[in-house]
């Protein structure tokens, strides 16, 4: 009896771990919610840099290594810089190093378009590939 509740309260201290270790390998559609919690652009242009942070959420719904974050941070500032607005494009910059972070369940965090937890490491060609597949699917009209 004292065993049976050992072990019922071991595998309930341990199931939340048990996720890290389910299959991640499904993928949800793309979505884009702008600049997240950025203005989209300024108050005469509203959706100025919009199309910048568009294609830095694709770089983070598909996820990947480390340093491919960091090059989509730095996209995205050049991006926005371009614009002319290089004030801007460092407050940004500023913003998605600390609140993309893949280790929050967010629904911007690096890899979010993966479950929770994800972390960085490179897509496997698998997950490339679907990926691909996902983002042609959108494209059809």
């Amino acid at each position: 009896m004292i065993r049976d509740i050992r072990f019922t309260l071991i595998l309930l201290l341990l199931l939340p771990f048990l996720s890290a270790f389910e299959d991640n390998t499904k993928l949800k559609p793309f979505t884009s919610d702008g600049c997240s919690s950025f203005p989209d652009g300024t108050l005469s242009q509203k959706e100025l840099w919009l199309a910048c942070c568009t294609e830095h959420d694709r770089a983070y719904w598909q996820g990947g290594t480390y340093q491919q974050r960091l090059d989509a941070d730095k996209q995205l500032r050049e991006c926005v810089a371009e614009i002319g607005e290089p004030t801007i494009a460092n407050l940004m910059l500023g913003g998605v190093r600390v609140g993309g972070t893949p280790v929050l369940p967010t629904p911007f965090r690096w890899g979010y378009g993966w479950d929770f937890p994800r972390g960085y490491g490179a897509l496997s060609d698998q997950e490339k590939k679907m990926v691909e597949d996902s983002l042609k699917d959108q494209q059809k009209p």
